[in-house]
């Protein structure tokens, strides 16, 4: 059986180590779109998921089709074949969410810890803790980092460690949301390493640069000042 608070410590370790592989901007981008994001957020409202985790599950499992459940990327508005089999038909895309994150293993919704190591953990629970079990990452969160190079279960209960997982990981995704959106947060989680010049404020600019107030030396604007400074020191009332 796997330690999950072992796991959940190792995912925070990979986590803080990570560096991007691959460009996926463009996916983050689609993910954390205005409209897209406001159907995960009343998802998110219904089950306490962060909206974030709820895009990158769907992006995992049916690169966001709206019309494919989140549970197992089966249509929604049927009953499911693949497991969790047996759910549904709903009568929309966020019924069919909530049902998957609340009442499907590994029951997303009912996790109160939202810090980096408990979430990601519960996004491998999510595809299964195979991987964990090798002690390898799982490319459902680490494809598109260097956290990953080879190993994918090609079948049930098949493990090759030659194959190459080509979908986009959901930690590789989570920091190219955060990159692009820095109000997107994951308490308790060190900033990965291959994010740390995209969240990188801007400095703030000099205070030395002239203005009418503090006019460069030299400059016409400093005579002028010096002049006027001149003709009210000589012309200043004299006190009665």
């Amino acid at each position: 059986m796997t330690d999950l608070v072992a796991l959940q410590r190792m995912n925070a370790q990979r986590w803080a180590q990570a560096k991007p592989t691959r460009n996926l901007t463009a996916i983050a981008k689609r993910l954390g779109a205005t409209d897209a994001r406001s159907r995960y957020q009343v998802v998110s409202a219904r089950t306490g998921v962060p909206w974030p985790v709820i895009a990158v599950i769907h992006e995992r499992e049916c690169s966001q089709d709206w019309t494919r459940s989140l549970a197992q990327g089966d249509p929604w508005d049927r009953v499911s074949v693949h497991v969790p089999a047996g759910r549904g038909p709903f009568k929309s895309w966020e019924d069919a969410a909530v049902d998957a994150l609340n009442d499907c293993a590994p029951y997303a919704g009912r996790n109160k810890d939202w810090s980096i190591g408990p979430l990601l953990t519960r996004l491998e629970q999510y595809n299964g803790l195979g991987y964990a079990a090798r002690g390898v990452p799982s490319p459902y969160l680490w494809e598109g980092t260097d956290q990953y190079r080879s190993g994918k279960y090609v079948r049930d209960g098949v493990y090759d460690p030659d194959v190459i997982d080509s979908q986009a990981g959901c930690a590789g995704l989570l920091m190219a949301m955060r990159a692009l959106d820095p109000s997107i947060s994951f308490p308790g989680g060190a900033q990965p390493a291959g994010c740390a010049a995209a969240s990188k404020k801007a400095a703030p600019p000099p205070s030395n640069i002239p203005s009418i107030k503090t006019p460069a030396p030299g400059s016409i604007g400093a005579w002028i000042a010096s002049a006027l400074v001149w003709l009210l020191a000589v012309f200043k009332p004299k006190g009665k």
